[in-house]
Parts: structure tokens; C-alpha cells; sequence
């Protein structure tokens, strides 16, 4: 069994990359095969609109044609048995490079037929964890919920089944008193970094084990 995460943060070492890394380590203890992709290490951009992947007959018909960094990578996850997704929240959304990763993944599947359907050859399993600044009580006062509910329906949609693990108010900066941020409170941030954080690191552990039985 082989899994795959990828890290949509431009950070390596922080709330994301840390979710992703316990998330592989749960699949890793049930023995299976991990990787982690950094996509901020990658060259490429999102859809460019030129339908290779809906023509009819077309030698890229249901693939992207598009080649660059994400053409092995897309090789591999249709070799792969699940697949994690980690995104902060910048603007309310997720990062521009993994929503251009999403567009170049999930658009030569998706078909324009009359019920659409997936051309992904298979049924694997999915996972979207999302980080984010805001309190658990304003995901739907500003219309995350939805946004995330729509990423885990369209996942579904492609792949066969999702589900999504949110990480609340976390700890942006290694050191409150270099930057401009009064509106937080740098003890109640840290406080919940000790408390909270790891709960959510155990939540995503136990996520991964699960997609590595």
C-alpha cells in the first residue's frame, strides 16, 4: 500500500507540514509505504484552458498534457492506494499553489457528460487537512464550512470517498513580540499550541493508520 501527501504550506517544518507528517507516520505504523511532496518545490501553474483532456480520441484524453514538475506526480497517484492534502488558509481559501495543483489533478477526470462521472481509474481513499488562524466558532460565519464541504464532495466525486480534518486557530509565528499582531494574545496562542495542537496531531496519527489498514 502506498500513500501520498501533499503539502500545500510554503513551510516545511510548521502546523501543515507537521499534520501531514503525523498523518504519514499513522500509515507508516501499519506498514505501509509513505511520501511527502512539498509543493512549493515544484515548477508549474494551474489550468491553462487548452481541453487536451476532453478531446475526443485525443492521446490526453481524461490526463492532463500539460508537461512539467506534476506529470510524474500524477502518474504516481494513479499508482497510489490514498492521498492527503494539506492547505493554511490564506484569504480565506487555500494556498494559490494548491489550488492550481487541484485544478491540473482533478480536471481531466471529471467529465462533461450528462451526469458528469470521474475517468480516475479506481476507488482510493482521501483526506483534506486544513490549517487556520480563525476560532472553530467563525468557520461559518466566513463560509469556510461550505468551502470545505465542497473540496470533500468534489473529492468524492473523483475518487471515491474523503474526509477532512481541521485545525483551528493556530500558532503563526515563532516569536509574537517580532511582528505586528495585537488583535492575538501571544500566551492564550501559545497556551493552546501546548494544549490543542497536539490533539490534532494525534486526530491526523490516527487518520493515517486508518488509510494504512
Amino acid at each position: 500500500m502506498k500513500i501520498i501527501a501533499f503539502n500545500g504550506s510554503p513551510r516545511k517544518e510548521w502546523n501543515t507540514a507537521t499534520l501531514l507528517k503525523k498523518a504519514l507516520e499513522g500509515t507508516s505504523s501499519q506498514g505501509a509505504e509513505t511520501k511527502l511532496i512539498h509543493l512549493y518545490d515544484l515548477k508549474y501553474k494551474g489550468c491553462i484552458s487548452c481541453f487536451d483532456c476532453k478531446e475526443k480520441g485525443g492521446k490526453s484524453y481524461g490526463k492532463c498534457s500539460v508537461r512539467d514538475s506534476l506529470k510524474p506526480i500524477f502518474k504516481e497517484i494513479e499508482k497510489a492506494d490514498a492521498i492527503i492534502l494539506g492547505s493554511p488558509i490564506y484569504l480565506g481559501n487555500i494556498t494559490g499553489e494548491m489550488q492550481s495543483f487541484l485544478e491540473r489533478l482533478i480536471f481531466p477526470y471529471l467529465t462533461y457528460t450528462d451526469p458528469p462521472a470521474s475517468l480516475f481509474p479506481k476507488k482510493i481513499r482521501t483526506a483534506f487537512i486544513y490549517t487556520m488562524g480563525v476560532p472553530e466558532e467563525m468557520i461559518d460565519k466566513s463560509g469556510y464550512k461550505k468551502r470545505f464541504d465542497a473540496m470533500e464532495n468534489t473529492l468524492t466525486r473523483i475518487f471515491g470517498s474523503s474526509e477532512t480534518l481541521l485545525s483551528f486557530d493556530t500558532y503563526q509565528f515563532k516569536d509574537y513580540s517580532k511582528v505586528v499582531a495585537t488583535r492575538f494574545d501571544p500566551e492564550e496562542k501559545l497556551k493552546r499550541r501546548q494544549q490543542i495542537f497536539p490533539k490534532d496531531c494525534q486526530k491526523a496519527f490516527e487518520m493515517g493508520a486508518r488509510f494504512g489498514r
